[in-house]
């Protein structure tokens, strides 16, 4: 029996509703509209699509969204001076700058200079380390994202195996600390581990996360699996000069053996601006000490 769909594009709309609901309130209640900032330099065509979404649909969670587009010869220090005037603006409630950027610019010392109670993407190193300790923190969106995902089919993950394939600091890292929140054993394993076939196939919770297209074979996967795919890679469609979208997870065969799958795409793709909304919110109630929605 084929595996159950999980539907990432009707659980984003769902939270979209809610965090549409908590910003009405904030605006009527509190008289205060959360601000998200988003920061592109350059002009990679990728970046500019998903820049124009966030700013779409921020607007339309009622919102205020500012957009700052910088060319791509910007310099360390202009970029700089651009964060600190959104940390100091108190209209601005959430930062979040597109990457990758361009190869003069370090990225690591940008993600550093963000305030890290407007760090909506949660890189900084001090939402990195409280979310390790257990502690609130604003989360990685598209990990954040999948774990609503899992819940979704597993509303009781305790005790399951949980292997996530790929270590970024953007989502393999974060996507296992929140498994261990959840009570999960986990298991990181990476393109170097030892016979990975076999610790997929271990897995319960199954997230491939390595950026390799359909890497993870459906012999990977053990019967049942919950499979949460969140590779997105271009490869050659069969019209000549065309591309589609495909996962890390080789669909076809891991749908005959998994008992749910996210598609690529429609799957954790929708969950990623969903969940940065969340995070906008959540950090507006936190910088106003206000009580954050308990739905979100």
């Amino acid at each position: 029996m084929p595996a159950r769909l999980i539907d990432g594009k009707a659980a984003a709309a769902h939270l979209i509703d809610r965090v549409s609901l908590a910003v009405a309130h904030l605006v009527t209640e509190q008289r205060l509209q959360p601000g998200l900032a988003v920061v592109l330099v350059g002009d990679d065509p990728a970046s500019e699509v998903y820049v124009r979404n966030k700013a779409r649909q921020t607007v339309a969670a009622g919102m205020r969204s500012f957009e700052h587009r910088l060319p791509a010869s910007t310099s360390q220090a202009e970029l700089l001076a651009l964060v600190r005037r959104l940390n100091a603006d108190p209209a601005v409630h959430g930062i979040l700058v597109q990457l990758p950027l361009p190869p003069q610019l370090d990225e690591g010392e940008v993600i550093e200079a963000i305030d890290p109670a407007k760090d909506v993407d949660g890189f900084h190193p001090i939402n990195v380390g409280r979310l390790s300790i257990g502690a609130p923190a604003l989360v990685p969106c598209t990990p954040y994202g999948c774990s609503l995902l899992i819940r979704e089919v597993l509303p009781e993950p305790a005790g399951l195996h949980a292997v996530v394939v790929g270590r970024s600091n953007i989502v393999g890292k974060p996507m296992a600390q929140l498994l261990l929140a959840m009570h999960c054993t986990v298991t990181i394993a990476h393109s170097r581990t030892r016979d990975l076939p076999a610790f997929a196939r271990s897995a319960d919770i199954l997230v491939a996360a390595v950026g390799r297209p359909q890497m993870v074979r459906g012999d990977w996967i053990k019967p049942g699996a919950c499979v949460i795919d969140v590779g997105i890679n271009r490869v050659p469609a069969d019209e000549p000069g065309k591309t589609r979208l495909v996962g890390d997870v080789a669909f076809a065969e891991a749908v005959e053996v998994a008992g749910a799958i996210t598609p690529v795409p429609g799957g954790v793709g929708p969950m990623t601006i969903a969940c940065l909304l969340r995070n906008t919110v959540i950090a507006a109630c936190r910088q106003h000490r206000l009580p954050e929605p308990a739905d979100l």
